[in-house]
């Protein structure tokens, strides 16, 4: 491949990752590889989600939207919760992924990590996939066991994505006490953490998964070093969200939004370069797509940020609403200084209580010391205190955000101003987390049933019979001729195969042109968050 043709484009999605490593100034980080990407690439240091938790968040980095414009905000939705039944998100009928937009234009798409995109994985997103996660109701047919780029044809560009998940929070709940490889003395332990051997021994050991997420870059790099396609890919390198830690991981502080990005793209990238505009990974869907030559739909809410592309964010947004068992609504935005924060549920305690988490060597700490009353300073505030109205950091002096300027008269414009900026994002994305969830559930699942997706129909367009009529079963028809999908529900996505001649399911985007000869055609159809049609098919025989 040429460097004329649209890049490659891969994605590196580490889990539950703040910004620990030695190219953003971690001295105590071993990261050699991912240190080695952000010299030959770009780095920004001011890269933020849009949800601190992976599903929303994952929806945002998907859609090119905000989880709140598209009711994918709620986490773990397909759990029951108290009276409520599990549910899929439905996003609005023109919502697509950006896989969807990529294979229209030639792409080929896998995803050989975490689908955990708050309803089933669509049939239609990708052409190779391997990821199953462990609530899913067992594999779907059409999945692989380990997706991967060398499936592509060599003639076709493609998007990859990957998901090491050994930096997941989870890979901090074994034996609190055993050793870690990393240093606990060498350790930066945040004031709202105490001070205590198994909460260093923790962060130690989150380090040691870091330096194992490593070595899984570094395979992936050399995998694409060895086909000769490193300098026709572009490498993103990220997480979903900051790391799995209480105070992080589900808050809007930044230990909980802000994430590394790293962006390598040989010939078009200087490296060693640093960008410090504020980037959203919500832009990460929209840039792909200028990368790829392909027109960015109008209703994302990202703007793309590379190369070229020179819009400047004001403000980065996110958003905390149900995770798992607890309900919340809260809103933060952000400049490259300040962080406004906007608690719905003032007077709740700060720590809501969640049986996940709650498994956390250092929430347990917490929770001990809440007990015995041994807490101090921030620490005993977040883990003891209830939530104000709105909170307010100096992230220059404040980096922790532990000390709240919302009351503060010498920052009142402050306040103001981006109290003015957050009425007006949840303005203009329409935030569907305002709304009570039961609300949502009724509209998007009406009477808390799944809505199902109507068969697609099979036309056939000849001289013979210009697409007037449904194919029932058999027909034959005179050459030229092709085939066209419908489905009447709004919104869904079209797949299909011709047997013998494709070996997975292809997207529908256009007329199927169709030469001599007898095609089976079979074909499914999917809307987001709806039960997937039945299959339907057809024998289409076209003589000369």
């Amino acid at each position: 491949m040429s460097k004329s043709d649209p890049p490659n484009v891969v994605w590196i999605v580490l889990e539950d990752t703040s910004p620990r490593f030695g190219c953003y100034g971690d001295p105590v980080a071993d990261t050699p590889t991912i240190d080695g990407l952000a010299a030959a690439g770009r780095r920004f240091p001011n890269a933020f989600c849009a949800a601190p938790v992976c599903s929303p968040s994952r929806a945002a980095l998907h859609t090119g939207c905000y989880p709140t414009a598209i009711g994918a905000q709620h986490h773990r939705t397909s759990q029951p919760t108290g009276s409520r039944p599990g549910y899929e998100s439905t996003p609005p009928p023109y919502v697509r992924f950006l896989s969807e937009y990529l294979r229209s234009a030639g792409y080929v798409t896998v995803m050989a990590g975490s689908t955990d995109f708050c309803h089933a994985t669509p049939i239609s997103a990708f052409d190779i996939c391997s990821s199953a996660n462990s609530w899913d109701d067992g594999r779907p047919d059409w999945m692989v066991e380990d997706a991967h780029w060398r499936d592509a044809p060599e003639d076709r560009p493609f998007f990859a994505v990957f998901n090491p998940t050994m930096t997941h929070e989870s890979g901090m709940f074994g034996d609190p006490d055993e050793p870690p490889a990393t240093d606990p003395d060498a350790v930066s332990v945040p004031p709202y953490f105490p001070d205590t051997p198994r909460v260093r021994n923790t962060i130690a050991r989150h380090y040691d998964n870091l330096a194992r997420a490593d070595e899984r870059v570094a395979e992936l790099l050399a995998e694409l070093d060895a086909a000769g396609l490193a300098e026709d890919t572009v490498i993103m390198l990220f997480s979903d969200h900051g790391e799995g830690m209480p105070r992080g991981k589900r808050w809007l502080y930044d230990s909980g939004t802000a994430v590394p990005m790293i962006v390598r793209w040989p010939g078009h990238i200087e490296a060693g370069t640093v960008d410090r505009r504020l980037v959203s990974l919500v832009d990460v869907a929209p840039t792909v797509l200028r990368l790829a030559g392909h027109a960015v739909p109008q209703h994302m809410d990202g703007q793309p940020f590379l190369p070229g592309d020179t819009p400047t964010r004001s403000y980065v947004f996110a958003a905390r609403d149900r995770h798992d068992e607890f309900h919340d609504t809260s809103r933060a935005v952000r400049t490259r200084r300040f962080k406004y924060v906007r608690n719905y549920y003032a007077g709740r305690p700060y720590v809501l209580w969640n049986d996940y988490r709650n498994r956390h060597p250092i929430m347990a700490e917490l929770l001990a010391g809440r007990a015995s009353g041994t807490l101090e300073g921030p620490a005993a505030a977040w883990a003891a205190g209830q939530r104000p109205p709105e909170e307010l950091y100096d992230l220059a002096a404040d980096p922790h955000e532990v000390e709240n300027l919302a009351s503060d008269a010498g920052f009142a414009d402050v306040l103001d101003r981006l109290r003015t900026a957050l009425d007006s994002w949840i303005e203009q994305t329409g935030d569907r987390g305002l709304e009570a969830e039961e609300a949502m559930l009724a509209h998007q699942w009406p009477g808390g049933e799944q809505p199902r997706t109507d068969p697609p129909a099979i036309i056939s367009n000849s001289s013979a019979d210009r697409a007037t009529e449904p194919v029932a079963d058999r027909v034959t028809i005179p050459s030229p001729a092709d085939v066209q999908l419908y489905c009447p529900t709004a919104g869904a996505q079209i797949v299909y195969r011709i047997v013998d001649e494709h070996d997975r399911w292809q997207l529908f985007d256009g007329p199927i042109s169709l030469g001599p000869g007898t095609h089976a055609i079979r074909t499914r159809a999917i809307r987001y968050g709806y039960t997937e049609s039945e299959e339907q098919s057809a024998t289409i025989e076209v003589v000369d």
